[in-house]
């Protein structure tokens, strides 16, 4: 049986050809898969070629090895064509003949074996293609500003998939389509730098992100406090705390911030393509009435009307790139900036505004510029701290590395969140007063609507003093 098999496969050149390819293509699969279980991980280059790209040559050289054999057939009928009358019809398959039978049983399970092994490498593959390696580091470029700010995010022990992609089919054959586009613009630099927001192409908020965080849970009101620190000599330490009224569903009715998702409340809204600038709001309440707000500003390019849901607030829930003033505040307060050096606060702001060409330059560069301020300045000190001096010097390289990504022509502010006021108009895109219905009633542009101030700059507010045990 084997040997009739194998004496069918090599009898021309294009079959053994399939048969030689296949092999070396099972082979390797096994191989590689083996060398997984063992514990080796290549990372998502390996998973590609184990599960997609050595699969791939597998079912080619399985489609030569017929394509030989026919044409080996089709070269001897014509041989044979004068001597013998043409015939006509498909082939017959006699299984009586034991030739005959030991090829078919032997196509038969190498056929089987084939299918088990594509199949499984198919579904291994699209395990590999929803890995958080091959969203965020296979097109290394590319997607480093997105993939380094996920592993810092809340979501970062989650998948792409499950916020971009979500459950169901439908998206998920999306996806690839896109996916397969994406591929191609990588491979031919047709992507444009920095790549914009896909705000258009993300699937509704209540396919993935509801089905983590339920709009009917009630909040209620949290506090924040947050660190300044001013850029005199002393890095002079102010905090501002903010009671947020976040509320949400509670009982029939829905409070505070989150009461924009109340299951009996739709607002739609009408704006340009990146949702910055928010012309007409339409909101539609439990009771059925549908009240509209306009500006007198009229859209300057093509608008699109929009029902809000989560991601018009946190849209850059996993990929949040902060400015230099809150990352340093945030290191100063948490110690990896050591806030009893000399203007360290405003040093940090003047070498994080530096052009850099790369990542490993400005590293250098700031770590150099720190070191070299201390110096000139406070010469003893830099003798004393210097391991505190280099110690900033790395976290503020840090921070740079995280934010900004020469290469992507992403910088500071590119990217920038709707949550708050402060970076973006955010809030403001509608609670501007300037939005206004029929009966002359604006859109409420309280800052108590959302929040009470509670302390602002102050050293030692008298609220923490309350709170403390």
């Amino acid at each position: 049986m084997i040997h009739s098999f194998f004496s069918l496969v090599t009898r021309h050149w294009i079959s053994l050809l399939g048969a030689v390819i296949a092999l070396v293509g099972a082979v390797l699969i096994f191989v590689l898969f083996g060398l997984e279980l063992s514990g080796f991980h290549g990372g998502p280059y390996l998973g590609i070629l184990t599960y997609l790209v050595l699969p791939m040559l597998l079912v080619l050289g399985l489609l030569l090895i017929p394509v030989g054999v026919w044409r080996k057939r089709k070269l001897e009928a014509a041989a044979t064509a004068h001597h013998e009358a043409p015939q006509k019809g498909l082939p017959v398959i006699d299984l009586n003949n034991e030739r005959t039978r030991g090829m078919l049983l032997a196509s038969v399970a190498i056929g089987m074996v084939s299918l088990v092994v594509v199949a499984g490498a198919m579904y291994k593959g699209v395990e590999v293609m929803e890995s958080v390696a091959f969203c965020g580091t296979v097109c290394h470029t590319v997607m480093q500003p997105q993939h380094t700010a996920f592993q810092r995010s809340s979501h970062s022990k989650l998948r792409c998939a499950d916020c971009h992609i979500g459950s169901g089919a439908d998206w998920f054959v999306k996806s690839k389509i896109s996916g397969s586009w994406q591929m191609v613009s990588v491979a031919f630099h047709l992507y444009p730098t920095p790549i914009p927001n896909p705000v258009q192409n993300l699937r509704p908020a209540r396919d993935t992100c509801e089905q983590c965080h339920w709009p009917t849970r009630h909040v209620g009101d949290k506090l924040r406090v947050h660190s300044k620190f001013a850029d005199d000599e002393t890095n002079s330490e102010t905090k501002t705390i903010l009671l947020m009224k976040v509320g949400g569903q509670q009982g029939t009715a829905s409070t505070g911030i989150h009461w924009h998702v109340d299951r009996g409340v739709q607002i739609r809204y009408l704006s340009d393509a990146s949702r910055q600038n928010i012309y007409d709001v339409e909101m539609k309440t439990a009771d059925g009435k549908v009240r509209n707000f306009k500006t007198r500003e009229q859209p300057k390019e093509a608008a699109e009307w929009r029902t809000m849901d989560c991601v018009d607030c946190h849209n850059r829930p996993s990929h949040t790139f902060k400015m230099p003033a809150v990352e340093i505040d945030n290191a100063l307060e948490d110690g990896r900036i050591d806030k009893t050096l000399p203007f360290i606060k405003r040093e940090g702001m003047r070498v994080l505004d530096g052009t850099y060409a790369s990542h490993d330059e400005a590293r250098a560069g700031i770590a150099n510029e720190v070191t070299a301020f201390y110096k000139t300045k406070y010469p003893d000190l830099a003798a004393s701290r210097a391991e505190a001096i280099a110690k900033a010097g790395q976290s503020l390289g840090d921070i740079y590395s995280w934010n900004v990504f020469p290469k992507m022509k992403v910088t500071w502010g590119t990217y920038k969140s709707n949550l708050g006021h402060d970076e973006a108009p955010g809030c403001m895109r509608c609670h501007d007063k300037k939005h206004v219905d029929a009966e002359g009633a604006k859109i409420s542009g309280n800052c108590k609507t959302c929040h009470t101030v509670l302390a602002e700059d102050e050293a030692d507010p008298e609220i923490l003093q309350t709170l403390r045990p």
